[in-house]
């Protein structure tokens, strides 16, 4: 039997747990862990074979699998952040888990990260990732797995402002610790290929915020309306100047924003 998964726990208040997104870490959250602690209880988690549980192996590297692990850390009924691919566990942990979720705040996520149909005018067409650029991730890990992280982080921070900050900002955290196995980035990615709860949103119940970057080539614009149509009680925040990591861009306007939506919705 596998020992529960690592997380670590500062400040005091409101229960809230963040969950990164692919090919990163728990440290990514840092910057914002800062500002939010003396508002909020802040547990993070680190997906399986990421970060402080480098070493929690998992196969097969299915959504199922991953959000049983989580779910079980997650001590008392908490709101869920999850960013990017941690956007969809969080969501998977609300669909399934009901009880360990009083509130769910998705960062630059989709319930499909890949596009569907090719015709943008017609009405089954869903904006996402090509699926040629995950095919290139995955043959790329195999030859080189920094280099591909660090082509993921341009992608993540193209269009902001400060591009080359930003991702210095991630490479510098996410560095604190070991980078994954090949095997693990590679079954984790496909999460973001094959998963699709597009048909399961409607299901949610708790009140959920949906924050995203109008810059964001990972969750294009053209996405966040017809999200919302999925998720006609959700609130949504778009960040104009912003790309896929809002809370590292615009960390101020985002604790801002965050603290603002938990104040009404988590008593």
């Amino acid at each position: 039997m596998n020992l529960p998964l690592n997380s670590r726990q500062y400040g005091q208040g409101v229960p809230v747990v963040f969950i990164h997104g692919w090919g990163l870490n728990s440290a990514v959250w840092q910057p914002i862990i800062e500002q939010l602690q003396d508002h909020i209880q802040i547990t993070t988690i680190d997906l399986p074979g990421f970060g402080l549980n480098i070493e929690h192996a998992m196969s097969p590297y299915t959504l199922t699998n991953v959000v049983d692990e989580l779910q079980a850390v997650i001590e008392q009924p908490s709101v869920i952040v999850g960013w990017s691919l941690g956007g969809l566990v969080a969501t998977d942990i609300a669909l399934r888990y009901p009880d360990k979720v009083k509130g769910l705040v998705t960062v630059a996520s989709s319930p499909c990260f890949v596009a569907k149909g090719e015709d943008e005018n017609s009405s089954n067409f869903w904006a996402g990732i090509q699926p040629n650029v995950l095919k290139m991730f995955h043959q790329q890990l195999a030859q080189d797995t920094k280099k591909t992280i660090d082509g993921f982080l341009k992608i993540q921070a193209m269009g902001s402002p400060h591009v080359r900050q930003d991702i210095k900002t991630i490479r510098d955290l996410i560095m604190q610790y070991d980078l994954p196995t090949v095997a693990t980035l590679d079954e984790s990615l496909a999460l973001l290929e094959t998963v699709d709860l597009r048909a399961e949103l409607s299901q949610i119940s708790v009140p959920s915020l949906r924050i995203y970057g109008k810059l964001d080539s990972l969750v294009p614009k053209n996405a966040i309306e017809d999200i919302g149509a999925l998720m006609p009680k959700s609130e949504a925040y778009i960040f104009d100047k912003a790309s896929h990591a809002p809370f590292i861009s615009h960390s101020d306007e985002f604790t801002h924003v965050l603290l603002q939506w938990l104040e009404a919705n988590s008593t």
